[in-house]
């Protein structure tokens, strides 16, 4: 009888529960949430082999996967298996996720920001669960499949930016960069977007249709499409090209120069991928590859994008900007020298020998 409210607790508020009782450290929040990371890559991959083997309506109906039965049976062969193996793949992912939002929910202190962008991704996973099941039922409409690829492609983005956030402060978040090299980021962000939802029209025009039967494609020429999309891939490299040169013009930071490098080698690697399969009429075990690179361009991207900003554990103290001896008192003291009245004129002050109040000495005694 005693236990009663405790369990009472538990299941009113479970996450709370867990908190109370646990604390995760440091390397623990960070693990979990790149486990979140992985798994949103590897559901986008098996969902493309589940594409490429032809599993597509493996399993015809949703959210059973055939009449009244929620496996597979054994008539439906091989195909029914992967396509089933998928859908149960989604409640790793979930499992993934929630393992996320229990950790950066325990650590200490809360931290409000980090448990919202976990809701995020759990919601994101619902919501592409439910568009998977509508593509099913629509046999494979080539828009809905491209759409549910894209979504994926957020829930990676929601996933690095809390994998990231985990080894940050709740600070605000403060530049590392001018202004134009943000700005170029930005441009070489919209162009890897174009990029991959150019991409999924590749995707829903190829000959790749997701299955045996008679389905439906985008009604373009898809070689036309693919040329469309390796020229943007040509844009996305020349830009991060020309980023990575203006970071070491003006003497960026490490961090940036570093991930601007990698997204470059991660994107050489995915354009000889992109060729290989053009080339060999696209392959299947070559074109999951592509997709699995598709991924590591969008994370790459991103971490650059990161990079280009820094968030400490708390605020500056407004007082130390303005507190004595701070660079505000050396100004004012500057300005106050600037200006000696000597018989109504004005004499020009060598400031570099004006000492400042920091460095002891009177800062109106000016040798003249």
């Amino acid at each position: 009888m005693p236990k009663l409210p405790v369990f009472i607790e538990a299941v009113r508020n479970p996450l709370a529960f867990i908190a109370a009782r646990w604390t995760p450290s440091p390397a623990t929040v960070r693990k979990a949430t790149l486990s979140a990371v992985v798994m949103s890559v590897v559901i986008v991959v098996t969902g493309g082999a589940v594409r490429l083997t032809g599993s597509g309506l493996g399993c015809p109906t949703a959210p059973r996967c055939v009449g009244d039965s929620w496996v597979p049976t054994q008539a439906m062969g091989v195909h029914g298996a992967i396509e089933f193996s998928n859908r149960m793949l989604t409640y790793v992912l979930c499992a993934a996720v929630g393992w996320a939002i229990i950790a950066v929910r325990s650590q200490k202190p809360y931290r409000r920001s980090l448990t919202l962008l976990g809701w995020s991704q759990f919601w994101m996973v619902v919501a592409n669960a439910v568009l998977g099941a509508f593509t099913v039922l629509t046999g494979l409409n080539p828009y809905t499949v491209c759409v549910h690829f894209l979504l994926a492609f957020v829930l990676i983005a929601i996933a690095v930016v809390m994998w990231q956030r985990t080894a940050e402060g709740d600070a605000s978040p403060r530049p590392l960069v001018g202004k134009p090299v943000r700005q170029l980021g930005s441009v070489l962000a919209a162009a890897t977007v174009a990029l991959n939802a150019v991409g999924t029209v590749v995707t829903g025009a190829g000959p790749h249709a997701g299955d045996s039967s008679d389905v439906s494609r985008i009604p373009v020429d898809w070689k036309s499409v693919a040329q469309l999309h390796a020229d943007l891939a040509w844009v996305v490299v020349a830009l991060t090209v020309a980023l990575w040169f203006v970071l070491r013009a003006v003497d960026a930071p490490i961090g940036p120069q570093h991930r601007t490098r990698e997204l470059f080698l991660v994107l050489m690697s995915q354009g000889i991928i992109g060729y290989v399969q053009y080339f060999t009429d696209l392959p299947e075990a070559v074109v999951a590859l592509h997709m699995f690179g598709a991924c590591l361009v969008w994370i790459a991207t991103l971490r650059v994008l990161l990079s280009f900003r820094e968030r400490p554990d708390t605020e500056p103290d407004a007082g130390a900007v303005a507190g004595p001896g701070s660079v505000r008192d050396a100004g004012a003291a500057e300005a106050a020298v600037r200006e000696p009245a000597v018989g109504g004129r004005r004499e020009p002050v060598d400031t570099a020998r004006v000492p400042l109040p920091d460095q002891g000495g009177d800062p109106l005694s000016v040798r003249r």
